[in-house]
């Protein structure tokens, strides 16, 4: 469904094919030829500067990619490009990456499985209206989980992965159109769905987002019914790029969030200057809130700022009755925490929809 290749699927590994190195260093591509790598494998030739080294197990894969992690300095790895095909795949520049990133793929082939085969799905976290007596369902949040027991990860490893082989444009893309397609399934039409992003992995929204807004029309969704959420503020440090992909997704009717306001001393600074839909208060701030005065002094700042700039705020975390009370008192409209309802994969039934509060 993607149109970037950084973002789409990409062959499977199997245990017969061929690794892939490619570098302008024709020295290093000799030591790519040399005989104690050469002893590793099922036999190496050259084309077109790209060294193919081929292999019939998972084994023999990890035997040489360690051999060549072994020979070669920090440098001549960082002037290494590394890729791998199959009997059924030949395209050799296919997904080719730097050498230390497809190491790390390769080194961990269950994350690359679940990533490339989207073997894990979405759970659903309620997002409450906070209102004297009941709190009513606004939304939910989609938060990446396992799909099957055979290829088990938890969610922050598997990011973590992502991140360090490069395929976390990848795996933020699919986890896009899967919370996309499993709303269509579960939510009815005025039902507010939290979507994560990372803004590093879209570098050209005009391009990297038409996969997902083709996802919206194929599915069904209503477009004013998709909050997308920025999962990594306190790291932004290129404003205009974020304001670049906010553009993209409120020409197509969609809205925004921030996450972790108040996590750090730029956050505000961010929020005055891209003034999304919704912000949510970092959980570290609603934390006991109730009981300090600090964080209560730096939540009614939090509160008078987003009254001046008309976003909607949403506090984060919550999971003590006295929690929700002092955020509802001091007006903030929308909650999300233990206390109203864990991730889980399904919505709410239809006769807990009100929640006493």
């Amino acid at each position: 469904m993607s149109d970037c290749q950084r973002c789409s699927q990409f062959p499977d590994l199997e245990s017969n094919g061929s690794l892939l190195f490619y570098s302008k260093n024709s020295g290093l591509q000799a030591n790519l030829k040399k005989d104690e790598i050469a002893r590793l494998s099922d036999g190496i030739s050259e084309e077109d500067r790209i060294v193919s080294i081929n292999y019939s197990s998972y084994n023999q894969i990890d035997q040489i990619l360690n051999r060549v992690n072994q020979l070669f300095t920090i440098d001549q790895k960082k002037a290494l490009l590394g890729s791998y095909s199959s009997s059924d795949n030949q395209e050799q520049f296919i997904n080719m990456a730097p050498f230390q990133q497809f190491y790390e793929r390769l080194q961990n082939r269950d994350y690359l499985t679940i990533i490339n085969q989207r073997l894990f799905t979405q759970h659903l976290q309620p997002i409450v209206k906070l209102q004297k007596n009941n709190a009513e369902i606004f939304g939910y949040e989609f938060l990446v989980r396992q799909s099957t027991p055979s290829y088990p990860f938890f969610p922050s490893e598997l990011f973590s992965y992502s991140q360090k082989a490069g395929l976390q444009a990848n795996l933020d893309s699919q986890a896009r159109i899967s919370s996309i397609e499993l709303s269509s399934k579960l939510l009815k039409n005025g039902t507010k769905r939290f979507i994560n992003f990372l803004p590093s992995s879209i570098y050209d929204p005009a391009h990297c987002l038409k996969s997902t807004f083709r996802a919206v029309e194929q599915f069904g969704v209503d477009p004013a019914d998709l909050v997308f959420e920025v999962v990594e503020t306190e790291k932004i440090d290129d404003i205009n790029h974020l304001k670049s992909i906010f553009k993209t997704y409120q020409e197509n009717g969609i809205k925004l969030a921030l996450d972790d306001l108040g996590a750090g001393f730029s956050t505000l600074d961010v929020l005055k200057e891209l003034k999304p839909n919704f912000a949510k208060i970092d959980r570290n701030l609603i934390d006991y809130c109730d009981q300090y005065n600090v964080k209560q002094e730096k939540i009614k700042q939090i509160v008078q700022l987003a009254e001046d700039y008309n976003i909607t705020l949403l506090a984060e975390g919550i999971e003590r009755k006295e929690e929700a009370e002092f955020c509802m008192d001091l007006g903030i409209p929308l909650a999300q925490g233990y206390y109203f309802g864990k991730p889980q994969a399904k919505p709410l039934q239809q006769d807990l929809k009100l929640m006493k509060m």
